[in-house]
């Protein structure tokens, strides 16, 4: 039987506030384990919450992002749960009338553009920090766990999609571009490798043609692109291959490990009921006017999606200016070399091939390099005016990103100036010729493929400065 995969996505975003959500502490991942504690935080009796403003203004700049309707009036609830991290053993969050609802996000997979829905956008707080002292980090192997409440009460906003996912390649996609549009708007770090960003798939199969959905699984707290494509993509053939044989897919949540590659039962899944809602007694509706609403919309920057089309306008190709789109310091380089002058065609390439495989083998932020704008502008004008071979051209740039200088002075220093004088160039042709007589007459004779030979030689006897056009005219000039 054919299958089709219906999935949602639920995205965890940390926002990046000075202090948490209900509460004055420090959002500071990296301070000492619980010193960034208070009696709110802790739920201590008698303590009460102070929504953050901050807070609510990024979560409505994300719902606006993502095309959502904004609730004039939301409501915080008390979501009844056991958290082992949690120490108020209850979750503020929101239920029934979340701050963001009803809005979109474009992606596209194989050239096809597909408009996934968004059923809300929430705003709730984070609970603390499990850390199990074993071999696998897992609490079943663990001898101990430890505590850190520094993350609980850090604001957190959940964003649902709708069952519109079809496939664990449109999963990613969906993911990708949202960390991408959350990441423009300046509201959360979103390093996946932190957890800035987390994803939870709920995954179910139907036979193809059919309307009613199959019984939904939950694939829990996946924080990285290939780890959501490949959980998805496991659980869909793990039910497929139940269903195939007779069996029944429970509804349940499951935990995906990255190592074997497979999912595993945690627990049988709850239903909203299960956690006992009800309206948070110590928080005010918070309220969202259309003076404020609209206030938050006039700061959201460019959106992904139109950067996209304004890279492309200005000379790059779809690819390119989709990866300088997701990243801002590749972003700000392109857009200072076309207006220093660079033609973007070559300024995308540049920064999407050699400088950003240099980022990833030195480990380094290519915002944190000596390049410039104006340096991509120069070493275009350098290759374009035959100064430099696209080899040369390569070193150069690894040494200006190094901070060696601009590529005039770089290529000048390490003796990489092109040689573009003729009559040096004929005496150097001239000589290969000599040197290899016999050969030359073949080529003469018909053996085409041998111009490679002399071209290759040219450029060995002039340190690789020869420019590879010119000194085939010659070599050719001379068979006469």
């Amino acid at each position: 039987m054919n299958w089709e995969p219906v999935i949602g996505i639920e995205v965890h975003v940390e926002l990046e506030t000075a202090s948490k959500m209900f509460c004055g502490c420090a959002v500071d991942f990296e301070a000492e384990p619980n010193t960034n504690v208070c009696p709110v935080c802790l739920g201590l009796p008698g303590a009460l919450p102070v929504p953050n403003r901050k807070a609510i203004e990024w979560i409505t700049k994300i719902g606006l992002a993502f095309n959502c309707s904004i609730s004039e009036r939301s409501q915080f609830h008390r979501k009844n749960y056991f958290y082992s991290d949690q120490p108020k053993n209850y979750q503020i969050s929101q239920f029934d009338v979340p701050v963001c609802h009803d809005g979109w996000l474009d992606v596209m997979v194989d050239g096809a553009t597909s408009r996934i829905r968004i059923n809300r956008a929430h705003m709730e707080e984070d609970t603390g920090k499990s850390i199990h002292v074993g071999d696998s980090g897992r609490i079943h192997s663990a001898t101990e766990t430890l505590l850190n409440f520094n993350r609980a009460g850090v604001p957190l906003v959940e964003i649902v999609s709708e069952a519109d996912i079809r496939s664990a390649a449109q999963a990613r996609a969906y993911a990708q571009d949202l960390r991408t549009v959350v990441a423009a708007l300046g509201v959360s770090d979103a390093k996946l490798e932190e957890g800035s960003i987390r994803f939870d798939a709920n995954v179910s199969i139907r036979p193809v043609g059919t309307e009613p959905f199959g019984t939904k699984v939950e694939v829990k707290n996946m924080n990285s692109f290939r780890s959501l494509e490949r959980a998805v993509d496991y659980e869909i053939r793990r039910q497929g291959g139940v269903l195939e044989s007779g069996g029944i897919v429970h509804q349940e949540t499951r935990h995906w490990d990255e190592g074997e590659g497979v999912t595993h039962s945690m627990r049988s899944k709850e239903g909203s009921s299960d956690y006992r809602y009800f309206p948070e007694p110590d928080l005010l509706p918070i309220e969202v006017t259309d003076e404020w609403r609209d206030e938050i919309a006039a700061t959201l920057p460019e959106m992904p999606a139109a950067r996209v089309r304004r890279y492309i306008a200005l000379g790059a190709d779809g690819d390119s200016a989709s990866s300088l789109a997701g990243s801002e310091a590749l972003a700000t380089l392109f857009e200072s070399a076309v207006e220093a002058g660079a033609p973007g065609n070559v300024a995308a390439n540049w920064l999407t091939g050699e400088v950003t495989a240099w980022s990833r083998r030195e480990s380094m932020d290519v915002g944190e390099s000596a390049l410039t704008g104006e340096h991509l502008r120069d070493l275009a004008a350098m290759v374009a005016a035959n100064s430099l071979s696209s080899t040369a051209a390569k070193e150069v740039l690894g040494y200006v990103l190094a901070g060696e200088g601009g590529p005039v002075e770089v290529a000048t220093a390490h003796d990489l100036v092109q040689i573009n004088d003729s009559r040096a160039l004929e005496k150097a042709v001239d000589e290969v010729i000599a040197d290899n007589e016999e050969q030359f007459a073949r080529l003469a004779g018909g053996e085409d493929k041998l111009i490679g030979f002399f071209v290759g030689l040219v450029m060995r006897v002039t340190g690789g400065k020869a420019d590879p056009r010119a000194a085939t005219e010659i070599i050719r000039s001379r068979i006469g």
